[in-house]
This record gives structure tokens, sequence and C-alpha cells, in this order.
């Protein structure tokens, strides 16, 4: 069984994990769902994600009005009920999908929504269970996927500061021993000015949790910011296809465009470093073309040098610059051409 790394993130010294989430972008149908696992790996996805629920676990079939969407978002207008009845994942797809996902070197793991999905997880031993963003007062659920042992990652979407020390102690009480904490903005696509990315620092000095980032913007720039603030961990839904339609497509990255995050993610880490302040191997040579004094004007032995016929240019192989004031004055010892680098053997002792 693949298991979440121990260590992770460029905090830690390696680095951001990157989930796909498949969530509805299958369109119910298997073989491209498995297809998407499939280009998750070729992208350079870490892990996939599913949604494991049925329309009957997570919500009423009702069409009060408390059960239509009416938030703004891509959804609006239809029952909750109708959409999760599109949305939803097979249970039946997760174990040939995670092994499918296995067999490709990709970590495994869902969102339960109720005790049921937990416990079906649990016996397929994913690499952890995801707490959605809607669900993080769900204190029954949170409570129950602790009980688990596998490690948590909970997304804190639309969360308010006492909501998440709520989700986040109620873990840890019932025995969660590894626990990652992910900045959301649950808005569909999410607007980059609310990423408020700050909160990952935050979060993490507060609750001494590894935070990730589980985005809903367009494009990769965010996924990519938040890795160089210290991301241990990017979740982006992948799709085949955008024109495709489908619930989430539309703030879904095509696999070329997933490969771009991913690409820019590890550029980030890498530019990340270590803290120096030696030249690297690659400034060495360009040491050469810093500036030095050399003799600008053609001089003859016994001549004094001036601003005129001494003063600072590129390259570097004359005397340092900081010598300049104690070098006006000094005579040259011989004959002295322009473009000569100065040196303490060209100059008569000083008075």
């Amino acid at each position: 069984m693949i298991r979440l790394p121990e260590h992770l993130g460029v905090a830690a010294g390696g680095r951001a994990y990157v989930v796909a989430e498949l969530s509805a972008n299958h369109d119910q149908d298997f073989a491209r769902a498995i297809e998407l696992v499939d280009a998750a790996h070729q992208a350079g996805a870490d892990a996939i994600k599913l949604q494991t629920y049925t329309p009957d676990t997570i919500t009423l079939k009702s069409d009060a009005e408390a059960f239509v969407i009416r938030s703004g978002t891509v959804w609006d207008g239809r029952t909750l009920y109708d959409l999760y009845g599109e949305a939803y994942t097979p249970w039946a797809w997760h174990e040939p999908l995670q092994q499918r996902a296995e067999s490709l070197g990709l970590g495994f793991f869902s969102s339960p929504f109720d005790s049921t999905a937990v416990d079906f997880l649990a016996d397929l031993e994913v690499l952890a269970i995801k707490i959605a963003s809607f669900e993080i007062v769900d204190v029954g659920l949170i409570e129950r996927s602790a009980r688990t042992g596998l490690p948590l990652v909970i997304s804190t979407g639309m969360a308010t500061f006492p909501e998440i020390e709520e989700a986040v102690a109620v873990a840890r009480g019932a025995g969660a021993a590894r626990i990652v904490l992910l900045k959301c903005t649950s808005s569909y696509p999410a607007p980059v000015e609310e990423a408020n990315l700050r909160t990952m620092e935050h979060l993490a000095a507060t609750f001494g949790l590894p935070v990730g980032l589980s985005d809903h913007t367009l494009g990769t720039a965010v996924p990519v910011a938040a890795v160089a603030m210290g991301a241990v961990m990017i979740e982006k839904h992948l799709t085949l296809w955008r024109s495709d339609g489908g619930p989430d497509s539309g703030f879904s990255l095509e696999p070329h465009e997933f490969r771009t995050m991913v690409d820019g993610i590890r550029a980030a880490e890498a530019a990340i470093g270590r803290v120096s302040y030696e030249p690297t191997a690659h400034e060495v040579e360009s040491r050469r073309l810093r500036r030095s004094l050399f003799i600008t004007a053609d001089l003859k032995a016994g001549e004094a040098l001036s601003e005129a016929s001494v003063r600072s240019v590129r390259p570097a192989a004359g005397l340092h610059t900081r010598h300049l004031p104690e070098v006006l004055g000094r005579r040259v010892r011989r004959d002295v051409a322009l473009g000569t680098p100065l040196s303490w053997d060209l100059l008569e002792p000083s008075d």
C-alpha cells in the first residue's frame, strides 16, 4: 500500500505533495475515470482523490427551497439531490481505480460524507481520509474518520477560526496522529484575490500542523505561490477536457495545464533552496566581469595617477575599487598603456 510521506513539503526538507481531485469529472463513465487516473500520473501528480457518497448519504431527495442551490455558484437552481446524483462516483469503482492508481505509483484517497463511507474507505486502506470544507462542522464525521487511524486531511473553506479549532480538537481527541490542514476558498471558481495565502502561515504556527492548499482558482499561479510560501500539499481538480462541461469542469485543469502547474511547483521548490551567501557554481565565472581599477590613459614612467587616468570599470582584473582614493596621486614605475589592470607592482612606493 502506498503511504502518505512522513515529511511533506519544502518546509520539512521534502517536496509538496500534489493531489489530482477527480471529483465528478468522470461524467459517470468508468473508462473516462481510468483515463483521468492515467492523465494524473502523466501530469506529475503524486496522488488522486475521489469523493465517496451517494445522493442519499449526503442529502435528502427534496425540492424544498432549503435544498435548492442559490449561492452564486455554477450549480445555482439545481437541487442538491439532483447535483449529487450526477456527480457521485460509484462505490464499486473505488477499488479498481485504487488498483490502477497504485500500479502507477500514485497514492489514492477520498472524502467520505457519512459513517458508511468512512468504514468503506478504511476497509480499502486508503492513503488518508479527507474532510471536505463543507463537512468541517460535522464533528461526528471527523471523530469517526480520526478513529480509523488513517491520516486526516482537513480542508478549511468557509470555516471560521473557532470552527477550525474545534475540528482539530475533535480529530486529536479521537486519536488522529497525522493531520494536514488545507487552506481553501470555497467558491467555484474562486477569485485569486480571495486566496489569502498568508492564512497558511498562521494555521501552521497556531496548530503546529503541516498546511497546504485546496485550490479552486483558475490557472496555476496560486498553487505555485502557495508552495513558495511553504504549502506541503496542493489539491487541484483535473478534467480531460473542460469543454465537455460537467459539474466541476469549469474550475478544473486539463492535463497539460496540470503538468504546467506541477512543473511550476517543482521549479518553485528548487528556487527556494537554502540560505547561502557564497557564489554559486554558475556565478563564479561571472565574477570575472565585476568592476575593478584600470588605467584609462597612456602614462609615462613617473606620471601620477589622476581621476583622468584611473577609474573603476569592468572587468575584475585590477585592484579592488575600494583602493581608488589611496592610489590617486601615486606615480607609476614604468610606461603603462590604456587598458592595463592596476596592480600594486605598477606603482612607486608612497611617500
